[in-house]
C-alpha cells in the first residue's frame, strides 16, 4: 500500500472530523424534541347558549425535573389560563370582545410534606403532586364571555392559552433561565365559536 502524502492525510481527517461533528450535531438536534417536556391538548371545546360562552379544556403535561426540582427547594410556580374571544371582521382587525384568566400558584410546604395550590384566593393542600397538577389540568363549563350578539355576519373565535408564567418566576431564576427547554411549558390554540342552539 503506498504511504499517503502529508496533504492527503490532512484532507481525510479533516473529512472524518467533519463527518463526526455533523453526525453528532444531527443526533444531538433528533434528541432535543425527546428532551423537551410538551403540553398537550386533550380536549378544547366551546359552547356557546343564551347565557354567554362556557369552554371546556383538559391540558396534559408533566413537570420536567429542573422545574420540580425548583419546587421542592421553595420556589413557587404560577400557571395561567387565558381566553380571549374575538369577532372576525374583514375589514379591520378582529376586535376583542373579552378576556377571561385563571391564575393557580403551585408551592410546596416542606414542614408539612404537602402540596399547597391557591387559586381565586382559595388554598387547597395535596399529599402528592400529581393530585395538584390535575386540579387544574382540566377545567369544564369555564364561562368566558357574556352573551353575544346573534347575526348570520358576525363570526366569533377564542384563542385559549395555557402556560407557566415565568415572569412571576425569581429575577435572579428568571435571569439563569435562558432559552432553556424545560421551563417551556406553554400551548395556544384557536377555536370557532359555534352558533348558537
Amino acid at each position: 500500500m503506498p504511504r499517503m502524502r502529508r496533504r492527503e492525510l490532512l484532507q481525510r481527517s479533516a473529512s472524518a472530523l467533519l463527518a463526526l461533528t455533523a453526525m453528532t450535531a444531527g443526533s444531538a438536534a433528533r434528541a432535543w424534541p425527546n428532551s423537551r417536556t410538551p403540553v398537550d391538548l386533550k380536549q378544547l371545546q366551546v359552547t356557546r347558549t343564551d347565557d354567554g360562552v362556557t369552554l371546556s379544556y383538559d391540558v396534559r403535561f408533566d413537570l420536567p425535573k429542573e422545574v420540580e426540582d425548583a419546587l421542592l427547594k421553595g420556589v413557587s410556580l404560577v400557571f395561567l389560563a387565558e381566553a380571549e374571544t374575538y369577532r372576525s371582521r374583514w375589514y379591520w382587525t378582529d376586535k376583542l370582545r373579552s378576556t377571561a384568566r385563571r391564575r393557580w400558584r403551585l408551592t410546596y410546604q416542606p414542614l408539612t410534606r404537602q402540596w399547597r395550590l391557591s387559586f381565586d384566593g382559595l388554598s387547597r393542600h395535596y399529599s402528592r403532586l400529581v393530585d395538584a397538577l390535575n386540579a387544574m389540568r382540566r377545567g369544564s363549563n369555564w364561562r368566558i364571555a357574556d352573551t353575544l350578539p346573534t347575526g348570520d355576519d358576525q363570526d366569533y373565535y377564542v384563542d385559549f392559552k395555557f402556560k407557566l408564567d415565568t415572569d412571576e418566576l425569581p429575577r435572579p431564576l428568571q435571569l439563569s433561565l435562558g432559552i432553556q427547554s424545560e421551563w417551556d411549558l406553554a400551548i395556544e390554540r384557536r377555536i370557532a365559536v359555534p352558533p348558537p342552539r
